[in-house]
């Protein structure tokens, strides 16, 4: 029995089955490849679903973590601490906003946009029947209030009844959002850039639309950056692409480099109405390992121009995909912003086949909306990587 087949094997003796893993077993990481136990490469074009932005082993990184590990790990939020301390300014400065609120993932930074959202309105009127509109083909997380903002039936049929007054309008379609809305609308929760529903981007007209309809009638205006933000689309948050502002923004997924961070962001208007002590909280959220994590990535971000990066390497990675479009059939149209691609393949042909020959190929791709190629690499690589990928990918198709 091979070392992958005998860990593969344990894991799913004693791991609730809820994901079908790619049969491959990961051991190691440096720069923007990993490798198996077996000691096989692979190009790693997923970053960890968007987490490694900065790829493995960033210079500066793991030593900022180290050095925190010897102090504290852990203490509560009945404590200040300076990695929060430090953390937050530097997160409410970046993204322009007043308050941010650290929690452990991206699905709990919704959790607490749905709750801050919610408050905000019940202070306004006293009532308890606000509705808040998302968009058909998102996706937020997978508890059960991120599960009910996910335009996505198939997610949420098992698990009904969800919490209630939830409507759904089309993405990029204002006319749609605007037949929502009535005096019960209390917000609007959208990604910039749909990544799980097939990465598509939003109009510019449209988001400028909805926050024109959000400031006429005092409807908060929520921004899923959590896969889409931090540089990936080539601003530190792809909202800042389009020059629309959200009165709360979450984020998560490359925040923290790979340490498990989320976190909601609220305007200055949003924070002073909302929430208050004992309306929400969380145990590990904002803990000083987390925090470093999250003030170091941000520190690197700002001292080393990983946004400059992206904007510069981007080109070069769309028109080596677009030459895929134009080269082989299978390959309807390329579509996506910065960092976040995705490759439409003709219906016909499976694109979970691709995955896993390019996985043979020792390429990482994923999938996204049923039939697109997703890719969302960490946000340092080259035009050899590019290339390299290019080479990996055209063997598998």
């Amino acid at each position: 029995m091979t070392k992958t087949k005998n860990i593969m094997d344990k894991a799913e003796q004693n791991i609730l089955h809820t994901y079908n893993r790619f049969p491959v077993v990961i051991e190691k990481g440096e720069g923007v490849r990993l490798t198996d136990v077996e000691g096989k490469e692979y190009l790693d074009f997923t970053a960890g679903i968007a987490v490694f932005s900065l790829g493995y082993h960033y210079p500066g990184y793991d030593d900022a973590l180290k050095e925190q590990i010897d102090k504290v790990i852990h203490t509560s939020n009945l404590y200040y601490t300076e990695p929060m301390a430090k953390a937050a300014e530097k997160l409410v400065k970046v993204s322009s906003m007043s308050k941010a609120f650290f929690t452990n993932s991206g699905t709990e930074a919704i959790e607490g946009a749905i709750k801050v959202a919610r408050k905000y309105a019940y202070l306004k009127d006293g009532g308890n029947d606000h509705e808040i509109i998302s968009m058909n083909n998102s996706f937020h997380g997978r508890s059960l209030g991120a599960l009910s903002v996910t335009g996505n039936a198939a997610y949420q049929e098992p698990f009904k009844p969800l919490i209630g007054g939830i409507k759904f309008a089309d993405f990029n379609d204002l006319d749609s959002v605007k037949a929502q809305i009535n005096d019960k609308t209390c917000a609007i929760i959208m990604e910039v850039v749909q990544g799980e529903g097939g990465v598509v981007p939003a109009n510019e007209e449209f988001l400028k639309g909805v926050k024109k309809l959000c400031e006429e009638k005092d409807i908060l205006l929520i921004f899923d950056e959590i896969q889409c933000g931090m540089g990936r689309c080539g601003a530190m948050f792809s909202w800042q692409t389009y020059d629309v502002k959200p009165d709360i923004m979450t984020c998560a997924k490359a925040l923290g480099g790979g340490v498990p961070v989320g976190a909601f962001v609220l305007n200055e208007k949003v924070a002073k109405q909302s929430l208050v002590p004992g309306d929400h909280g969380t145990t590990y959220g904002g803990n000083p390992f987390a925090c470093v994590a999250v003030s170091k990535v941000l520190d690197i971000f700002e001292n080393d121009d990983i946004v400059g990066k992206v904007k510069a390497i981007t080109p070069y990675l769309e028109g080596k995909l677009q030459d895929l479009v134009d080269k082989y059939d299978c390959i309807e149209s390329r579509r996506g912003k910065g960092l976040l691609q995705g490759l439409v393949i003709k219906p016909d042909i499976p694109v979970g086949e691709i995955v896993m020959k390019a996985l043979e190929n020792g390429l990482f791709v994923i999938s996204a909306g049923g039939n697109v190629l997703r890719m969302v690499p960490p946000l340092v690589i080259t035009k050899e990587d590019i290339d390299e990928m290019i080479k990996r990918l055209e063997a598998s198709l």
